[in-house]
């Protein structure tokens, strides 16, 4: 999106006057505490403004509207820690903290992140992206201030959906047993802990964290020290009337005072508790129960639909028409999954938490009892999937290529090592345009490959796909099938396609000198590259295991190989190749081109390309670098060439 004009500016300051006198925090403390309701209903407008232009997540931001400003008015940030949890929900601390005027460049190339990143800003305390990690961080920055003599308060904002995971349980068990002043925020979006709550359990709540009760409870316990009778039953009354109003009882088991729940949007009830919160010692955990969309009407009625978006017509929110480019591999993979569930009974499927981003939705609705969303648990998925699999039925998880990041272990451990008959759709595998780095799928290739008895397959197109899903379902063993977000080359998809045989590629073009070995994504461009340069293409196909006998025949007939892969070159496919050559004896130059030993910023999925140089452009001109060398300097047929 081109940068702002003045006249745009000038129109902002005119609907937001408000937040055009925000450059930092330190202006919002500067404002008297009335205003704040108006710099809400401004931060709202303003984040649907912006969103509805460059697209985003809308839905967890405007229900964080009325906290993002509590938080900053109550503490002092940057010196006070605030850590977001995923980030989903940061744009309006995006806003506050000096990049308001920045907006307008969110999730671009140059522009904004769409999420908290350290090198962003002083007020980005913790880069995220993925879910979980905001209760350890924030306590180690609460032992490191501790450690170092600082005095500061420690905040992190975590959702209720967030907080199921394994990781946030372990920072909270290790936290509840610290000497250490901590604040837990849980941003209930769902109210999957407690229903919504009214003006008595408000009440309750700035009561609860009031001076006046924790010094009456404090003392309390100091004086009744030495009649522990009366002690114990004063204790269980305090249990009683808490428990029955709010569900207190685990966070105190874990070593936190409980403190709500509270209503999110009643700004008057949140800066009361956060003040209170701030001078209380020890750790505490504050619920504030908030709903994803609050105050934009549209997306309060449709909260999953509006939590990612695509630009939308902000008065209506109706999305912007795309023209049809045929469906996702996404799709793909959706209906794959629900056509086998038709025919076989033993298929079950499961997800962490990616229901409609995997394309489960409609397998959701057909086949409920066969579906099992274990919400942010990647680690679970991978181990449940192992335990089904022992039990004779056979289990599909779908999930992102980042997500499998962080249940590596259970697939090397549980799933390989018994060579159980797992089978894994990895979406988003390669470069994922706006989200950036950390949900880039750079490095499935990478640290999948060494594992004993995985076959690893990556599609050029949506019907060879919907094969390899086919294949990897029959396959009796672990078997992951690598696909990209978003659409494909348009190739019509086959229902009715047979299951490809393992290990086997395929020559798609025949030609002179060169021989370009790509892998999923890039076979496209490389038969682009090809035409111009009459080379010879193969669809490698199987990442794991190699099709041995067509690597070899084409490192015969060829003066140069090129390995091509939407993945990291340190570990890739192509390293796959070279050893395998190395092994057999075999020395011929080989080019590998791929993902370059660095993080890619946001931008557009062709812009992350071109970057990388692996569009059409990018391929030719290092093909033809490579070609120009062996032309110009003495034969050396041992000689490797990096891409």
């Amino acid at each position: 999106m081109p940068d702002r004009t003045p006249s745009d500016s000038g129109a902002a300051v005119l609907r937001h006057p408000l937040l055009a006198s925000i450059d930092s925090p330190s202006d919002l403390r500067a404002l008297p505490e009335s205003q704040l309701p108006e710099v809400a209903h401004e931060l709202r407008s303003l984040l649907v403004d912006t969103v509805s232009r460059t697209g985003g997540h809308l839905a967890a931001g405007l229900g964080v509207v009325e906290l993002t400003l509590g938080l900053h008015y109550v503490f002092d940030t940057p010196e006070d820690r605030v850590v977001w949890d995923v980030g989903h929900q940061a744009y309006p601390h995006k806003i506050l903290t000096g990049r308001r005027d920045r907006m307008h460049s969110l999730r671009q190339k140059g522009g904004l992140s769409g999420f908290p990143k350290r090198g962003e800003s002083a007020y980005d305390t913790f880069g995220v992206g993925h879910s979980s990690t905001s209760i350890s961080a924030a306590l180690g920055m609460a032992i490191a201030a501790k450690q170092r003599g600082e005095r500061r308060n420690v905040i992190a904002v975590i959702g209720d959906g967030a907080l199921g995971a394994g990781m946030a349980f372990e920072a909270l068990n290790h936290a509840g047993s610290m000497d250490i002043d901590l604040t837990v925020i849980l941003n209930d979006n769902e109210m999957s802990i407690s229903p919504p709550v009214g003006a008595i359990s408000n009440h309750l709540a700035r009561l609860l964290s009031g001076k006046l009760y924790t010094s009456m409870r404090e003392g309390s316990k100091s004086a009744l020290r030495g009649m522990p009778q009366l002690r114990e039953l004063v204790g269980r009354w305090e249990e009683h009337m808490k428990g029955m109003v709010m569900p207190s009882t685990l966070f105190e088991e874990l070593g936190f005072n409980y403190i709500g729940p509270i209503d999110g949007h009643d700004l008057e009830s949140v800066l009361k508790t956060l003040r209170n919160v701030k001078g209380m010692p020890g750790q505490r955990l504050l619920h504030v129960v908030t709903h994803k969309g609050h105050g934009y009407e549209p997306a309060e009625g449709q909260p999953v639909t509006f939590h990612g978006v695509t630009p939308f017509d902000r008065q209506t929110g109706e999305f912007r028409k795309s023209k049809a480019k045929g469906p996702t591999y996404t799709k793909v993979f959706g209906s794959w999954l629900c056509d086998t569930a038709a025919r076989d009974p033993r298929l079950v499927a499961i997800t962490p938490a990616m229901c409609e981003g995997s394309g489960m939705g409609e397998f959701a609705k057909r086949f409920p009892q066969r579906f099992h969303d274990v919400g942010i648990a990647e680690q679970h998925a991978v181990t449940l999937a192992a335990g089904m699999a022992c039990e004779g039925v056979k289990p599909v998880v779908a999930i992102y290529s980042s997500f499998l990041q962080r249940a590596f272990d259970q697939l090397v451990h549980d799933v390989c090592l018994q060579q159980l008959d797992v089978t894994l759709a990895v979406d988003r595998g390669g470069l994922v345009g706006a989200d950036g780095a950390t949900h880039a799928g750079c490095f499935d290739l990478s640290f999948s490959r060494p594992l004993p008895d995985l076959v690893i397959m990556a599609p050029a197109d949506e019907n060879e796909c919907r094969q390899m899903l086919k294949t990897g379902y029959e396959f009796n063993g672990p078997a992951m099938v690598r696909y990209p977000r978003g659409v494909g080359p348009g190739v019509a998809v086959d229902p009715a396609a047979p299951a490809l045989p393992i290990g086997r590629g395929l020559r798609v073009r025949e030609g002179q000198r060169v021989a370009m070995l790509a892998f999923g994504t890039m076979v496209a461009p490389a038969l682009e590259v090809a035409e111009e340069l009459d080379a010879t293409v193969a669809n490698m196909r199987f990442v794991k295991p190699l099709d041995r006998e067509l690597i070899l025949a084409l490192a015969r007939e060829h003066a140069l190989l090129v390995t091509l892969e939407e993945n990291t070159l340190a570990g890739g496919a192509g390293s796959a190749i070279t050893e395998l050559l190395n092994a057999e004896g075999v020395v011929v130059p080989v080019l590998q081109l791929g993902l370059p030993d660095r993080n890619v910023d946001h931008a557009t999925q062709a812009e992350q390309l071109a970057e990388c140089g692996l569009d059409v452009a990018g391929i030719r001109d290092s093909v033809s670098r490579a070609l120009a060398a062996l032309e110009t300097k003495a034969p050396r047929r041992e000689q490797t060439l990096a891409g």
